[in-house]
């Protein structure tokens, strides 16, 4: 399964038809939810996703019980199925609501239908800081390939709050890739557009001028964020057949409310789902060491572990060898070493591992690609609903 996501260019008719969707799937989504009588989908996944998290089968933050979605508070989306969703040169045409422009080409998804390598299951139409996306979720027929372009070749990535990704490979080259923080570097246009929201007058034209310009400047945040890290995973998936990285708790560290706009910014959750199916699609595998690992605390040089390592000691000074390295290098060497071991768990789905323990988990490695698409063009909504 794979998405393709685009953005579009409806003409004034075509996006208030888009608006109108989206209020119906709104509408419907409280109607359901008020009634609790027919199983849409989007509501139906909803609530098994609530009872499995109250009986702690779901992975994640517990989920409370669906909410009704109030018109400007709730994100404007909807789901098409059927067989009349196409995508050409420049357009993508959606059931009923016919052929409408795309602001980039969609050549891409259109000549793998065309060759028969893919097909449409279903289209989600969402609204993003005033400009509408259309996501198709598609069946793809990929073949990954049988080795990676570099067997053998590994390397030890720490995430880091001043530094995106510190990394030291097989051949002792360390790697750094500043993050852009596009959250700290637009927070002052930030405060400034939401101080000028708060002033103005409830239910006012300008008050939805003030929260257009803020959902924008939000956007673009995200979007630097995101290119950011695609840039950077795809950069070592395809140069390493085996990344490691640690596995974080991100939920907790967000807890330290001093360091949770810092970390935020950064991206680390973003950063390891990406590396986990990137690696898989280039033939090689990623490495997550336990969260228990002491990789920051322990020397890279002699092996021995500090009791003790605050966030502000940005330089690793061993006191049993006399080491002096970076923090974040000394982090990336242990991670690469515990790979190099043999006493890691290999995964590409995100295991636990700690050396010398049994895994708490048994991890299902996930091989390059996907299952062989026997149908293309866009599936009917029989096929999908079953």
């Amino acid at each position: 399964m794979q998405a393709f996501r685009f953005a579009l260019d409806p003409s004034p008719a075509q996006e208030r038809a888009l608006q109108s969707y989206a209020g119906a799937a709104r509408f419907a989504w409280n109607w359901g939810l008020a009634k609790c009588q027919e199983a849409f989908r989007n509501l139906d996944r909803a609530l098994h996703d609530y009872v499995k998290s109250r009986k702690g089968e779901r992975k994640g933050r517990r989920l409370g019980f669906p909410k009704f979605k109030k018109r400007g508070r709730s994100r404007d989306s909807f789901r098409l199925y059927g067989a009349a969703i196409r995508c050409g040169r420049a357009t993508v045409t959606l059931p009923l609501l016919g052929t409408i422009r795309t602001h980039e080409q969609v050549l891409k998804l259109s000549r793998k239908i065309e060759d028969g390598a893919a097909r449409i299951l279903s289209a989600t139409v969402s609204r993003t800081a005033q400009r509408w996306f259309v996501s198709f979720a598609v069946e793809v027929e990929r073949y990954g390939p049988e080795r990676h372009a570099r067997p053998g070749a590994a390397i030890g990535v720490d995430l880091g709050i001043k530094t995106l990704l510190t990394g030291v490979d097989d051949q002792g080259r360390v790697f750094e890739v500043a993050g852009p923080r596009p959250l700290r570097a637009g927070l002052r246009r930030l405060r400034r557009a939401s101080r000028a929201h708060s002033r103005r007058r409830l239910g006012s034209a300008g008050r939805r001028k003030g929260a257009a310009r803020l959902a924008r400047i939000h956007a673009r945040v995200a979007s630097v964020r995101a290119d950011a890290l695609h840039k950077a995973t795809t950069a070592l998936a395809a140069r390493y057949e085996r990344v490691v990285v640690e596995d974080l708790n991100v939920t907790g560290m967000l807890a330290n409310r001093r360091l949770a706009r810092a970390m935020s910014d950064q991206g680390f959750g973003a950063a390891r789902r990406m590396l986990g199916y990137k690696t898989a699609r280039e033939g090689g595998t990623l490495v997550v060491a336990d969260r228990w690992y002491p990789s920051s605390k322990k020397c890279s040089g002699c092996g021995s572990v500090k009791a003790k390592l605050t966030l502000a000691e940005r330089i690793y000074q061993c006191d049993a060898c006399g080491l002096v390295t970076g923090r974040d290098v000394n982090a990336a060497r242990n991670l690469l070493s515990l790979a190099a071991s043999g006493a890691d768990r290999v995964n590409a789905c995100g295991a636990a591992v700690r050396p010398g323990l049994a895994a708490g988990r048994a991890a299902l490695k996930q091989e390059p690609g996907t299952a062989n698409a026997d149908q293309t063009g866009t599936a009917a909504i029989e096929a999908v609903a079953a």
